[in-house]
């Protein structure tokens, strides 16, 4: 009854409707194929409407969108910008190609998100240090949202600009507000695994008008107004191209279904492994916060059973069901071996015990019991 038997189960593949089709048709027909177009303004008033920002660039990736947005945070070489160590490198790798440094902190075992009293120590000992932190990048990770009400008043209180990575966040919300619009800057990745996709591509969000702007224009290479090419800042290839912002018009008409289905999911195994005490599902919704529970999580109680992660892991793969570990916290990284960082237990802890199971929108009920009957084969005594 193993692998060869039965169909791959993904983490989290793309599901489209049929909409898509229909804008990627209409911009073949009319030849609108090159970066800008109506499907790009388009999909940009469909976010700013679902969202509530004011204002958005649709882009050629969420990396695109973490790079421009720290631009406009003024950040530079030299500069130190505050990052969760829980997340995956593609939050930090920006900072890098700025010629800053990241300073990581700590996550909180609730959401699984950055510590606002680690955040706080951050903050102090590197004011301390003589390196008040340029801009605080906040993720939230696995579409769980942050403790906001506490970080947002820390990065206040000490005047320090906020980056909102909402990646896997699109159709998640704190106290009634879509994620994404809390900092001074929003982003969204619309990879190919997250809630809605255009198979690569994101998006910044923001509600002053000449940050979008300036994005904008950063995003199409910086050209100055002039009837030759003319250009007095560096500028990026960076701006999302009409067909793909098609496919990303027909998953926006979806959001609500794509949550819906994934938060029943994550219900589904809670309910469907209750009776499995060595599972533990994570990360926990905060007061006020709703998540979109883009992957189900869990994490292994060492109490119960004795398989790690990575064997859980390799069991599903003999049944071919894909799951993942939890992202690698970046302090553990060769690539930031020198980097600073404030408290590192729990990421390190949540590494060491978790795993994402399949959660894609359109998984089956025939599919979730296939993963359910394999994980208590193995984790059950």
């Amino acid at each position: 009854m193993h692998s060869q038997n039965y169909d791959r189960i993904f983490l989290s593949p793309p599901h489209l409707g049929r909409h898509e089709l229909n804008y990627v048709h209409k911009a073949i027909e009319d030849n609108w194929v090159a970066p800008a177009g109506p499907n790009l303004t388009g999909f940009e008033q469909d976010i700013c409407q679902y969202t509530g920002a004011a204002h958005c660039v649709a882009l050629s990736s969420g990396t695109a969108a973490i790079h421009l947005g720290l631009l406009l945070l003024g950040v530079g070489p030299g500069d130190e910008v505050l990052c969760p160590s829980f997340t995956f490198v593609a939050t930090a790798n920006p900072i890098l190609y700025l010629g800053a440094t990241p300073v990581f902190v700590d996550s909180e075992p609730i959401t699984w998100n950055m510590c606002p009293d680690r955040l706080r120590e951050a903050i102090e000992d590197r004011i301390r240090l003589g390196k008040r932190p340029k801009a605080l990048i906040l993720v939230h990770l696995y579409g769980m949202p942050a403790l906001l009400s506490q970080l947002l008043a820390v990065a206040e209180a000490h005047d320090i600009p906020v980056l909102e990575d909402a990646a896997e966040a699109l159709g998640s919300t704190f106290d009634g507000r879509r994620l994404g619009t809390f900092g001074h800057v929003g982003i969204f990745s619309f990879n190919g695994n997250k809630i809605i996709t255009t198979s690569g591509g994101g998006a910044l969000v923001t509600n002053q008008a000449a940050w979008a702007e300036k994005t904008r224009f950063l995003a199409t290479q910086a050209k100055d107004p002039a009837p030759y090419y003319q250009h007095s800042a560096v500028g990026y290839n960076y701006r999302l191209s009409n067909i793909l912002a098609g496919i990303g018009r027909g998953q926006m008409e979806l959001i609500d279904s794509r949550v819906k289905s994934r938060r029943e999911i994550y219900a589904w195994y809670q309910k469907n492994l209750r009776d499995v005490p060595a599972l533990q599902f994570g990360p926990t919704e905060p007061a006020l916060g709703s998540s979109n529970r883009w992957l189900t999580a869990v994490t292994l109680d060492p109490k119960h059973t004795t398989s790690t992660p990575e064997q859980v892991r390799q069991h599903l793969e003999t049944h071919n069901i894909e799951s993942r570990p939890l992202w690698k916290p970046l302090h553990q990284q060769p690539l930031f071996a020198q980097t600073p960082r404030y408290g590192q237990a729990v990421s390190a802890d949540l590494f060491a015990r978790g795993l994402c199971l399949p959660s894609g929108s359109a998984m089956t009920e025939t599919e979730l019991q296939r993963v359910a009957r394999a994980l208590r084969e193995i984790l059950l005594p």
